[in-house]
């Protein structure tokens, strides 16, 4: 069946903010968005949680989309994190991007506050009937600390423009609620439950991973897509320690940012309050990428 918000199926990377002494590093933004450009990458979603959102200000959190949209220049879609617990803000944001020329939002649900069902309503609502963008849900009620119920999902879907779901909330049985009630495309928030989403119906992924191995999780959707189940299976166990690890050694994105300043792809450096893996952390994830095949034994950090 045929799900609006097809233009986001497949491969998109939550992606990095990389910082220099403090503040963004623009150039190394740039030369990430270049690369999956050339890796294959479907999608880019900047000032997400692995980007790092709710410690960039305003200004910033500006300035990174709009730099991120005019380096893909049409060559890589853009989604950036536009969502808020304040409406005003998440409007703001929102319309920013539109401005910019992204080609989506991603907007989580509002956070601390928990609204209610209703709540959740009218703040998504608000947005999409002020914006003529397409907007993906996300939903993680982990972060959060409210969940947006699949009813609610399906009142939502009255809105033409919003034409999505990123699924975080873990529950096969919420994702397969939604698609009974309306035709959203649902994109998985874990990584390492990626192959069990499609199996149920998902069009993809929005990926932490993905900012190391994006051609790997492509090969886990192409071959899905393609049929090929055994292969897509292969490619889940191939990929399930790396999702286990990188996301479950420490809060998102610490482990992601510390594996890319192992593999020399980023300088690992994050703001407050996150703060730097313990020893002990680190050495489980080389461990980790070294059994991927990504980091030599003998390769120092």
């Amino acid at each position: 069946m045929a799900t609006r918000g097809e233009q986001f199926a497949g491969l998109t990377v939550a992606l990095i903010t990389p910082f220099r002494n403090g503040e963004v590093d623009f150039d190394a933004l740039a030369q990430l968005v270049d690369w999956h450009v050339e890796q294959g990458t479907d999608c880019l979603a900047p000032v997400g949680t692995t980007g790092e959102s709710p410690t960039l200000d305003h200004d910033e959190h500006e300035r990174v989309i709009a730099a991120v949209v005019e380096r893909a220049r049409g060559r890589i879609k853009v989604m950036p994190g536009t969502g808020s617990n304040s409406t005003r803000e998440a409007l703001r944001l929102t319309r920013f991007a539109q401005r910019a020329g992204a080609d989506g939002a991603l907007m989580v649900g509002p956070y601390y506050n928990k609204p209610t069902q209703e709540g959740y309503v009218r703040h998504f609502a608000t947005v999409a009937e002020a914006v003529d963008l397409p907007i993906v849900l996300y939903n993680i009620p982990g972060r959060t600390g409210s969940n947006i119920l699949p009813e609610t999902i399906a009142r939502l879907a009255q809105w033409r423009n919003i034409v999505g779901v990123k699924e975080a909330t873990g529950s096969m049985d919420q994702a397969s609620s939604i698609m009974a009630l309306c035709d959203l495309t649902i994109l998985s928030g874990d990584d390492s439950l990626t192959l069990p989403l499609l199996s149920i119906g998902g069009r993809g992924v929005i990926s932490v991973v993905g900012n190391i191995v994006p051609r790997d999780m492509k090969a886990l959707l192409t071959s899905f897509e393609a049929g090929n189940i055994a292969e897509a299976i292969a490619w889940h166990r191939k990929l399930f320690p790396l999702c286990r690890d990188l996301l479950g050694a420490a809060t998102n994105p610490i482990p992601i940012k510390t594996a890319m300043r192992m593999l020399g792809r980023d300088r690992g450096e994050l703001r407050l309050p996150l703060c730097p893996m313990d020893a002990a952390g680190e050495e489980k994830l080389r461990r980790t990428l070294q059994d991927y095949g990504l980091l030599s034994a003998k390769s120092g950090s």
